[in-house]
């Protein structure tokens, strides 16, 4: 049964952090819903709530890992990469430490907390910052990859993460790589380029399309910086046309991102972006919410057939 990112999440940090005493944990006093908290159980002595203060928690944490410890800061990803930006900015980017920022209750997911809770600009803010990667996940496995290598790498990291159940959509025993994306499923006629959420949405819209006689590639870019320019180069030239899905604006996202390379690399191929089309979103149920944004695998599965006729 597909369980909440936010809770593999918790109990992953909880688990691997035990087994590390370098890790430390920071959260603006919504432990509770981040599930940072599982952690602060089981090592309270690392645990430290920073209350309602986002550019405090990530200056403190810079003075942790200057000491040589891992922290992760957690709260809402609008307020982590706005009211925590400068700091991140400052601490990160320019300075190089080795802080862990995890944006949760990403996207549309904070469904009912109110429009201005949505973080849809986070992934553009944070690859912007230089030296700072990008990686969203996608369901428990790419979670778990995600905190694994955020201990491992010494390295400034921004992890993105949805408050909802995620579908998984890798198979068991799945090896990821920092910076490659993962093949879901091959393809020949076009290519869906994924992360997050969107990712179990373009497995649905692949079986659709399939109906139909389009044979889709799924790649799930959870790295979306550094990017995998190579798969994305291989994607062009082996299926002609591209799709990317995300839940963020598809300006500085990962829409972005993709045709970036494209054009760096002169790869001339039908592209069509699924993703908030430069608007806000609203308050309402999370499902309901995806599809009035052309967020689910219907809007992605339109995408792609339109990408393939423009081959």
């Amino acid at each position: 049964m597909a369980r909440a990112i936010r809770d593999i999440y918790g109990d992953v940090l909880a688990e691997l952090g035990k087994k590390n005493d370098k890790v430390v944990v920071l959260d603006c006093d919504v432990s509770g819903s981040t599930k940072s908290g599982v952690f602060g159980k089981e090592c309270p002595e690392r645990f430290f709530n920073c209350g309602i203060a986002e550019y405090s928690m990530v200056g403190m944490a810079a003075g942790m890992a200057k000491m040589g410890k891992i922290p992760f800061c957690n709260t809402f990803a609008v307020f982590l990469t706005t009211l925590g930006g400068l700091a991140a900015r400052t601490f990160m980017s320019y300075s190089g430490l080795n802080i862990k920022l995890v944006g949760g209750y990403a996207g549309l997911s904070d469904a009912f907390d109110g429009c201005t809770h949505h973080a849809l600009e986070d992934v553009a803010i944070m690859r912007t910052l230089p030296g700072v990667a990008v990686m969203v996940a996608s369901d428990a496995a790419t979670t778990r990859f995600l905190v694994e290598t955020a201990i491992e790498k010494d390295m400034p990291m921004y992890l993105r993460m949805s408050r909802d159940t995620a579908e998984d959509c890798h198979p068991e025993g799945a090896k990821f790589e920092f910076g490659k994306a993962f093949t879901v499923r091959e393809g020949k006629d076009v290519t869906i380029i994924a992360s997050g959420v969107e990712v179990g949405m373009a497995v649905k819209a692949a079986k659709i399309l399939e109906e139909k006689g389009i044979d889709a590639r799924i790649l799930d870019m959870f790295t979306i910086k550094p990017i995998d320019r190579e798969a994305i180069v291989k994607a062009a030239a082996e299926t002609g046309a591209i799709v990317t899905a995300e839940e963020h604006n598809i300006i500085g996202g990962l829409g972005g991102a993709v045709a970036e390379v494209l054009a760096q690399e002169g790869c001339g191929v039908p592209v069509e972006m699924i993703g908030m089309q430069d608007t806000h979103g609203e308050s309402g149920p999370y499902k309901a919410l995806l599809k009035k944004y052309g967020l689910d695998e219907e809007a992605i599965a339109a995408a792609a057939e339109k990408a393939v006729s423009r081959k």
